[in-house]
């Protein structure tokens, strides 16, 4: 059985128990990161240089470290074909876009705000920069509202875009922040609840 090392709070970890559901792949999570530790010791930066979780392990010993590359890869070895991650060229290119967009411009930004509400002491809390992360985080979560315009989810069908997305959703809609109003967004957040793996790995008190 394939393991799955990370605490189960990382963002990065539930999108790949998210998955693990949705395909109905059995695996056992490993506890690893923040207050368990285990990243840095050597058997962990041996599988993972990065120190960080999530890493896969599969039985034969092959390790996968990032997050989104887990994902594509899942898909690949576990359901070739699955239209989560489509195989035509431009819809899974749709599909990447949006993945790669979660990680280069939405993660800083909600990072950000979600440490100051979550992880930070009220006496650590940068206003300043929470206020800018906000308005930032407003602004990009602007354009996947009019992305779903017409559309149930961000690509159109449910996909590995819905699954990276899905957990600063979660987020934006959980944290005691003003927001503006983004009816497709909180449309497509309703869709997601549906999924029973959202609501065991994503949808969850914030921690």
């Amino acid at each position: 059985m394939m393991k799955i090392w990370g605490r189960k709070t990382s963002s990065n970890v539930m999108k790949v128990l998210w998955l693990c559901d949705e395909l109905g792949l059995p695996y056992e999570r490993i506890d690893a990161g923040g207050a368990f530790g285990r990243t840095k010791e050597p058997f962990y930066l041996a599988m993972n240089p990065n120190s960080v979780v999530p890493t896969l392990e599969e039985d034969d010993g092959y390790t996968l470290w990032e997050s989104n590359v887990i994902l594509r890869y899942l898909v690949a070895s576990r359901a070739p074909g699955s239209p989560l991650h489509p195989a035509e060229p431009r819809a899974r290119a749709d599909v990447e876009r949006w993945m790669d967009w979660q990680q280069t411009a939405l993660n800083a930004p909600m990072v950000t705000v979600f440490f100051t509400w979550v992880r930070l002491k009220p006496e650590e809390r940068d206003m300043a920069a929470h206020d800018k992360a906000l308005a930032q985080l407003g602004h990009l979560l602007g354009m996947v509202e009019k992305q779903l315009a017409g559309k149930d989810y961000v690509c159109g069908a449910f996909s590995l875009a819905d699954i990276c997305l899905g957990i600063t959703i979660h987020r934006w809609f959980a944290l005691p922040i003003t927001r503006p109003a983004l009816p497709n967004l909180a449309a497509l957040y309703e869709r997601l609840k549906q999924h029973p793996g959202y609501m065991a790995h994503v949808a969850v008190p914030l921690a």
